[in-house]
């Protein structure tokens, strides 16, 4: 812990990356609601398809070759996605190097296999990556991509909930 970190007071000098002693984690084994993993999906989700929209919108935009585009897109799916959930652990009162861990323990499996199910898509879909960001080729790709990277990766988010993986981190950290 820093010495910035050590002089604040209050719970901005918590650094722990367990859940707070109030926090239920669900333990492993249990059953999880669709509604629950879809939830959690949904969130991973939203920080996927920011940095994937962006990456695909500049990438195409500048003329990038199809692999730098789908480089770019996946590095700002994982900013934007571990962005958004650092955001409602920092919120908690975590400390920034412990609300990290807290996110890619949540969110690593889940936008690895969105980014992987969306890029596939865009590059597989004839002329899509090509099309420019004009074309509804494009965003109908786009659009089909991310729908179908979300149907793939709730029962993954669900089993992993499940075990008491994945989103299930975050939960203890969030105020319902």
């Amino acid at each position: 812990m820093s010495k910035a970190e050590k002089s604040l007071p209050g719970p901005h000098t918590v650094e722990s990356a367990q859940p707070p002693q109030d926090a239920d984690p669900k333990p492993a084994g249990l059953s999880v609601s669709w509604s629950t993993a879809a939830s959690a999906t949904l969130h991973c989700l939203t920080g996927c398809a920011i940095g994937e929209v962006l990456g695909m919108v500049i990438g195409t935009s500048l003329g990038l070759h199809n692999a730098a585009t789908v480089i770019l897109s996946v590095a700002l799916a994982f900013v934007f996605g571990y962005a958004l959930t650092m955001r409602g652990v920092l919120r908690a009162g975590i400390g920034f190097t412990s609300a990290l861990k807290v996110a890619l323990a949540a969110d690593t499996v889940s936008i690895l296999i969105m980014e992987i199910l969306d890029n596939a898509i865009m590059v597989l879909v004839p002329g899509a990556m090509d099309a420019g960001i004009s074309s509804l080729l494009f965003w109908g790709a786009l659009a089909f991509s991310l729908l179908v990277a979300f149907l793939l990766t709730t029962p993954v988010n669900r089993w992993m909930i499940s075990q008491g993986k994945g989103h299930a981190v975050v939960h203890a950290y969030h105020h319902h």
